[in-house]
């Protein structure tokens, strides 16, 4: 009987070694919080957190579903410490006091972002007074329209705008509601797919200024750099996977977003994403052209008051290295 409870007890204070051991290896991944959306670019992101690429690579991260326009206040409280947005949404955080550093390319939208209208508009001069279903200013769609009104000699004053977030202006317009919705995949789809209640009058195929990267606060940076680049690595791994096993990589992001693997195969087509080799290009020759033309029309749709002191301090090109 001794001998048996002396057993159990071995038994007992081996098992609670092994549990200590695992917490103790579960408190060495770094936790990380990440603002982001349902956005088919950001999906990679999901990917690496459901097939354990994070977990693989020390990091225990919360993918935070987030509206683009109340993202910088999360920054800014320190409920998340990086996010995926817009480039010129960086420029925009940076100008209005909420530091964030870019650390990584996503996505750039080939046709992904686009203005839906009804089927009689032929150009951007018949949107004149016309209503569209827009999100709020400092986010993706809104600084889309801006962008491309600015280029047809239009400004944001020339329209009625409707606050609405992508997904509900792409339902209300193929609903009969507003003249028309500035969004993005998965819901541009929708109105792809309801071609009688109107048509696409221009993507970032025509306008090519939508293109995503992860940030993070500086501060947190300074002290979790190990942790950035696991999260950069990730990301890339990830993509890796895509390459390597297409089918099951998009079941996976697609079920985020409520599509099959087909469905979500259709959306991304629309989009390409960033491998390291991209990133490198992008840091190196593309971003600062961008983002100074980005304060440009952010300056003119009145979302900054000023430009940022210095952009090339709003990226750290060692992350992708």
């Amino acid at each position: 009987m001794v001998k048996t409870v002396g057993k159990i007890a071995s038994l007992l204070a081996a098992g609670a070694c092994i549990a200590g051991m695992a917490a103790s290896a579960h408190a060495e991944d770094t936790k990380i919080t990440l603002g982001m959306s349902g956005w088919t670019g950001f999906a990679p992101l999901t990917l690496a957190d459901k097939a354990g690429i994070f977990k693989k690579n020390g990091l225990d991260v919360d993918l935070r579903m987030i509206p683009q326009k109340d993202r910088h206040l999360a920054l800014a409280s320190g409920a998340i410490q990086c996010a995926a947005t817009t480039v010129e949404t960086h420029v925009a955080w940076n100008a209005n006091g909420v530091p964030i550093v870019q650390i990584f390319q996503m996505d750039k939208s080939y046709g992904a972002d686009g203005l839906a209208v009804r089927n009689d508009v032929k150009s951007f001069a018949d949107l004149k007074g016309k209503a569209i279903g827009v999100s709020a200013p400092g986010t993706a769609p809104y600084f889309g329209l801006a962008w491309m009104l600015n280029k047809n000699g239009m400004s944001m004053k020339d329209v009625k705008l409707v606050s609405l977030e992508p997904q509900p202006a792409a339902q209300a317009f193929v609903a009969g509601q507003n003249d028309g919705a500035m969004t993005y995949e998965p819901y541009l789809s929708t109105v792809r797919a309801n071609p009688a209640a109107g048509k696409i009058l221009a993507t970032t195929l025509d306008y090519p200024m939508v293109m995503d990267t992860v940030g993070c606060a500086p501060t947190w940076l300074k002290s979790n750099a190990k942790a950035a680049q696991a999260l950069a690595n990730s990301y890339f791994e990830a993509l890796d996977m895509i390459k390597a096993d297409p089918a099951k990589a998009n079941e996976i992001m697609g079920a985020a977003v409520k599509q099959s693997g087909e469905q979500f195969a259709k959306s991304s087509a629309n989009l390409r994403w960033s491998d390291k080799a991209a990133n490198q290009k992008f840091f190196a020759n593309d971003i600062l052209p961008f983002m100074k033309d980005a304060q440009v029309i952010l300056l003119e749709s009145g979302v900054i008051r000023k430009a940022p002191d210095d952009l090339a301090t709003t990226f750290d090109t060692s992350f992708v290295k």
